[in-house]
């Protein structure tokens, strides 16, 4: 069967890109302040970065990975790292060299076949992470819909440098609250709840005109007309994108920065490489595999090619200057919720961004931030539904657990942490699962004398030891028992061991007639 081009899904893809376009402007932007507002360094000419970052993983990254709708850019979740590293280094050139080195890593590990980690992420584990950031863009964004914008778009940290947090944020927002924006925010919500009704995908024009291209351009018409009729409600200054402006071919050159290679002698941008190498492809595969569980054809991502693709794509960044790249539910999740069929999509996004970064930032500045506010709060929903919540409390406690504490700690701390809560939790009941499902136990009956018959499962590893012991010294004096093996494919040197300790001491001090089937013997060492 003859491979489809990328190029023959275009009418999907194109509206797709506007709408990973207008999520992934404010975040890129948003990333680059809070990376590089770091006392004494100088951080604003780099507020290009995360654009830089932004086209580069939606270009580079977008065609070299296996990810038919996965999206990369700079990451909300490597801010604290960049903002330590830029501190320590003390140079913007001496970060992104440690991005450059981190890349190379991640291209390393790529052909050590390394890509194989996302695979051991549980599912209910991948659906805690995906509600938790729709959870936290809900929070995020509702400030700025409320016209309070103390905090940059983009950083996803729940509780702040100032001491401050989401939550307070949402407090001072009500109490403090813009009109203009209030009116703006509410309209665009009415705009994208309307595009989501069945009906306007009959409509010719609302077929291929994504909603989120009418909410900004709806939100920009007002801000004018609140300036001429109404100047109270207009919107300025924080309130809109805030994006540098280049007057000359110069200043546009100047956008892009160099490594400092000579920094190579410095120990720290090895850690600091090191650091965001794994933290990235970490964040790059947990990703990946929620990307997939999104994808309505459920594509498999090859993980070792996308850590290539995503080291690659982290070089390019680093030699001209953008921030680590990563794959990110955000901007992955908008492009499959606006219909995207191939990676088409992603690539065409960062063209779009670089592209109108250069020649029309004028217009983008006056884009109001409780317009964009409402796509990513939209965005949010859609990864955190209740009926998400509900299906996963169905599946029983096994599942649902690990989801839960995994939101919970997400959201009180940060992703990774909050990954890792959900994993122990999901190991546990791996264990307590293992543990209970090592054997099965009857009782025979053999003319007037009964015979208990325990039958190994198929795996005995060291994990079913405690049990295997635990039963095995319950068993009453003067028994017959049958240890049978007959249906294992592996039985653990250390139960092994245990059943040879339990035949040779236990057994006889209880009076206990044990046979084995098909279990080895092994000799016992230090007896």
């Amino acid at each position: 069967m003859k491979k489809k081009s990328i190029f023959s899904t275009w009418k999907n893809d194109l509206p797709a890109s506007l709408v990973v376009y207008l999520v992934a402007l404010p975040l890129c932007l948003g990333v680059a302040f809070a990376s590089t507002d770091v006392d004494g360094v100088d951080g604003m000419p780099n507020i290009f970065s995360g654009i830089i970052a932004g086209f580069v993983g939606g270009i580079v990254v977008g065609a070299l990975s296996g990810s038919r709708l996965g999206v990369s850019g700079p990451a909300a979740g490597l801010i604290t790292i960049v903002a330590g590293a830029l501190a320590t280094l003390g140079s913007f050139e001496g970060l992104i060299l440690a991005v450059f080195l981190s890349g190379l890593i991640q291209l390393i590990a790529g052909y050590l076949k390394l890509g194989v980690i996302g695979h051991y992420f549980p599912s209910s584990v991948i659906k805690g992470m995906l509600a938790a950031i729709g959870l936290t863009l809900i929070l995020k964004e509702i400030p700025h819909i409320l016209g309070y914008d103390k905090e940059p778009m983009g950083d996803m940290d729940i509780n702040h440098a100032d001491g401050h947090n989401t939550f307070s944020d949402i407090l001072y927002a009500y109490e403090h609250f813009t009109m203009g924006a209030v009116i703006i925010g509410i309209l665009s919500l009415g705009i994208l709840i309307l595009f989501e009704r069945p009906f306007m995908k009959r409509i010719a024009l609302f077929k291929y005109l994504p909603g989120a291209l009418f909410v900004v351009v709806t939100g920009i018409v007002i801000n004018q007309l609140f300036g001429w009729y109404a100047p109270e409600l207009q919107l300025t200054g924080e309130h809109l994108v805030l994006l540098p402006i280049a007057k000359s071919f110069d200043e546009v050159i100047h956008i892009f920065n160099t490594p400092d290679f000579s920094l190579l002698s410095n120990p720290n941008v090895y850690i600091i490489a090191f650091t965001l190498a794994i933290v990235g492809s970490l964040e790059s595969l947990l990703s990946v595999e929620a990307t997939d569980k999104l994808d309505p054809m459920k594509n498999v991502t090859p993980t070792n090619r996308e850590l290539k693709a995503q080291g690659v794509g982290n070089m390019v960044s680093g030699l001209i200057g953008g921030l680590p790249i990563t794959q990110v539910i955000v901007r992955s999740s908008a492009n499959i919720n606006s219909g995207a069929k191939s990676k088409l999509s992603a690539i065409t996004h960062g063209v779009i961004l670089i592209i109108s970064v250069l020649l029309i930032p004028g217009v983008l500045n006056m884009i109001p931030l409780a317009s964009l506010g409402a796509i990513l709060l939209m965005v949010g929903y859609k990864l955190a539904k209740v009926s998400l919540f509900k299906s996963m409390y169905k599946l029983g406690w096994e599942q649902f657990l690990p989801f839960i504490v995994t939101i919970g700690v997400v959201l009180a701390t940060d992703l990774l942490k909050g990954i890792g809560a959900g994993m122990i939790v999901a190991i546990f009941f791996i264990l307590r699962k293992n543990y209970k499902n090592d054997y099965n136990r009857k009782v025979i009956q053999e003319g007037e004398k009964e015979v208990i018959h325990i039958s190994l499962s198929e795996e005995v590893t060291f994990l079913n030891k405690g049990s295997i012991i635990q039963t095995l010294d319950n068993l009453p004096e003067n028994s017959k028992v049958v240890l049978d093996g007959s249906k294992c494919q592996d039985i653990n040197y250390d139960v092994l061991e245990a059943i040879e300790e339990f035949r040779q001491f236990n057994a006889i001090q209880k009076n206990i007639e044990l046979s084995t089937i098909n279990i080895p013997v092994v000799k016992l060492t230090g007896h």
